[in-house]
């Protein structure tokens, strides 16, 4: 089975093969890979404790295999591509030998500061190459990284530090984003008060903001290096790490509130991440690939780091927001970087959409071959432009459904090998065998149906367990249904057999008895030529249960009373009257996670009164936007 599928036919080939003989298919992907030792057994699972194993007896170091095994072929092709967040400010490249090199000095400042396999360290870095370097060097001496995104407040930082009891935090003084200035350190000093586990605090110069050195624990990212050449750059050779020692943590929100510490493994999720990488992007030597994702977040981590690495490839990482110093931002790294591929969200390309096609004028996109979207199900008209004016109509467009948990992609377009329709994630990768499930743990077959999406079988790079707490990841995940991964989505399966996600099973209103997703009436909403974004929630009706209460981002100057009306008429138009508003709030910004995610836990909140129990909102990209919808929100009842 060839590693990288090359037509329709091979993905229906390599699929069968993944669902008739997973073992045999998945040792033949691996056999791409470099281990210390060849695995015994490729895949041992239950999903009732869960207990899933890869490729057990395997030993390997999965820097090897992003950085050591390019160096004869690769060593002098660019591994990181930075660009900053000021466009004056020169950019930088590190080939894979230079990377190397960092990592292994990195490494080495590691051990210097008492770190060692199995220890957890905290990264909490802006978007630089010391981000990356930070990351492979905690995996080459089998140390587990838990990267906090650069945004998140001191409580969530203190929150995710004390939850894996982590021994060193790695920071820089400070972070640029747009025109602000990010106090990282001094948010550390703050979290670190509640942290007892943490000996050592490594800081790296970025924005030189004047910050509290405190003596004895805090370091200079710069003077460790210097110390490490003074020693002579020692080699630091790759830790060998069993196939299922844990990598890393990422924490992602769970429904209580308290951030779950999703763990991933070494080798399932390198074999998968490099496997879906090659596949999904179809990426050719040489190419230019641009994810636009904080590493911070899962997409960071595969899809700028490990996946790309892991295959030879240059990945691009930018500091920066897409519209600082204006909105033709991403379309002016495209140019620059003759970008090949472009890996984004839907949040961005709604905002740049709304900022209108002006600047993209005179922005050479030719180089641009495959074009990506993640993070959401991606509406159609934001897909069509996407399409029309950022690939000019030549781009196949892969929409890749994926969460945290699945280390890579699941259900996504093979870009320019399967089909591809807007608003549709549409076939599932080999070795991902989805299911839908109806309420009362039946599994409903055919297709023209709607149901709860779940996986039936392992793949390799999903999640193992959550951090400290086997028994929430079992309750999350493996309790709904017997035997199933549950995703928590909802899912419609067409005629064709093609997957469309219709949003969390927890955003599905009940309306006077009917099944309403969210997701759904939103799409049909942002149809309306004056709708930038709309995010819906459900309210307490005394007369259908529940009601639909809308918040709509529209274009400014319009006619409020005459666009709500133009509004509902759309949504009747689409979906039908069912699914009609019975509120609809113009708001100027949505409550949104770093990550884009909109924060309907909060909005639903707002919608049913209950003001006094709106939880942490310091994880938001702009907390001051609640205050505003509250204000709003006031004038509708």
């Amino acid at each position: 089975m060839s590693f990288q599928i090359k037509s329709f036919e091979e993905y229906q080939k390599a699929y069968k093969e993944s669902v008739e003989n997973p073992e045999q298919f998945w040792g033949g992907i691996a056999e791409n890979f470099f281990w210390k030792r060849k695995w015994t057994n490729v895949l041992k699972w239950n999903f009732k404790e869960p207990d899933i194993k890869w490729f057990e007896g395997g030993k390997l170091n999965i820097t090897e295999n992003c950085l050591d095994r390019h160096i004869y072929q690769l060593g002098d092709q660019p591994a990181i591509i930075w660009e900053p967040n000021d466009p004056h400010e020169a950019h930088r490249v590190l080939t894979y030998k230079q990377l190397l090199q960092k990592v292994e000095q990195f490494a080495t400042v590691l051990k210097n500061n008492n770190i060692r396999k199995g220890d957890r360290v905290c990264i909490y870095l802006p978007m630089v190459p010391e981000l990356v370097i930070a990351v492979l060097a905690c995996a080459r001496i089998g140390a587990i990284h838990s990267v906090v995104f650069g945004g998140f407040s001191a409580q969530s930082i203190a929150d995710r530090i004390n939850d894996a009891e982590c021994k060193l935090v790695i920071t820089s003084d400070g972070g640029f984003r747009g025109k602000k200035i990010l106090e990282l350190k001094t948010i550390v000093d703050d979290a670190l008060m509640q942290c007892k586990s943490v000996e050592k605090v490594i800081v790296l110069t970025r924005t030189r903001t004047p910050i509290s050195m405190i003596k004895g624990r805090d370091v200079w990212w710069e003077d460790e290096i210097k110390k490490v050449e003074t020693q002579g750059n020692p080699a630091c050779p790759a830790e060998e790490m069993d196939a299922e020692d844990t990598l890393f943590i990422l924490y992602t929100s769970g429904s209580t509130g308290k951030p779950k510490g999703v763990v991933h493994t070494t080798a399932g999720y390198m074999v998968y991440t490099g496997y879906t990488f090659a596949n999904t992007f179809q990426y050719q030597p040489g190419e230019i690939f641009f994810c636009t994702a904080d590493i911070g977040w899962i997409t960071g981590h595969s899809y700028i780091v490990y996946g790309p690495l892991s295959q030879g490839a240059t990945s691009l990482m930018f500091e920066g927001i897409p519209t600082y110093p204006d909105a033709g931002r991403f379309w002016d790294i495209v140019d620059k970087y003759k970008v090949n591929t472009l890996y984004t969200a839907p949040t961005a390309i709604r905002s740049l959409m709304a900022f209108g096609d002006e600047y993209l004028e005179n922005k050479d996109l030719s180089s641009l071959r495959v074009l990506g979207s993640v993070g959401e199900p991606i509406n159609e008209e934001a897909w069509t432009w996407y399409h029309e004016k950022v690939g000019k109509g030549k781009c196949p467009i892969v929409d890749t459904w994926w969460q945290t948990e699945n280390g890579g992609h699941l259900i996504t377009p093979i870009a320019g090998i399967t089909p591809e329709i807007p608003g549709y994630a549409m076939l599932p990768l080999p070795g991902v065998q989805p299911c839908l499930m109806d309420d009362t743990g039946q599994e409903i077959e055919g297709n023209d149906v709607s149901g709860n999406l779940c996986i039936k079988f392992p793949w390799p790079g999903m999640l193992r367990t959550t951090w400290g707490d086997h028994e929430r990841c079992r309750q999350t995940y493996f309790s709904t249904y017997e035997n199933m991964y549950f995703t928590g989505d909802g899912c419609y399966r067409s005629p064709e057999g093609y997957y469309r996600i219709t949003g969390r099973v927890d955003d599905v209103l009940n309306v006077s008895g009917h099944r309403i997703g969210t997701a759904e009436v939103e799409n049909a909403i942002n149809m309306h030529a004056d709708v930038v974004e709309s995010a819906i929630v459900g309210y307490p009706h005394p007369v259908k249960g529940q009601g639909i209460y809308a918040y709509v981002i529209a274009n400014h100057h319009i006619d409020e009373e005459k666009t709500r009306q133009d509004i509902l008429q759309t949504v009747t138009r689409i979906i039908g009257a069912i699914a009609k508003p019975d509120i609809i709030q113009f708001v100027t910004e949505l409550p949104k996670t770093r990550s884009g995610k909109i924060m309907r836990r909060i909005l639903r909140k707002i919608a049913e009164g209950e003001l006094n129990s709106l939880g942490d909102t310091s994880t938001l990209q702009d907390p001051n936007v609640v205050e505003s919808i509250i204000e709003g929100s006031k004038k509708m009842k």
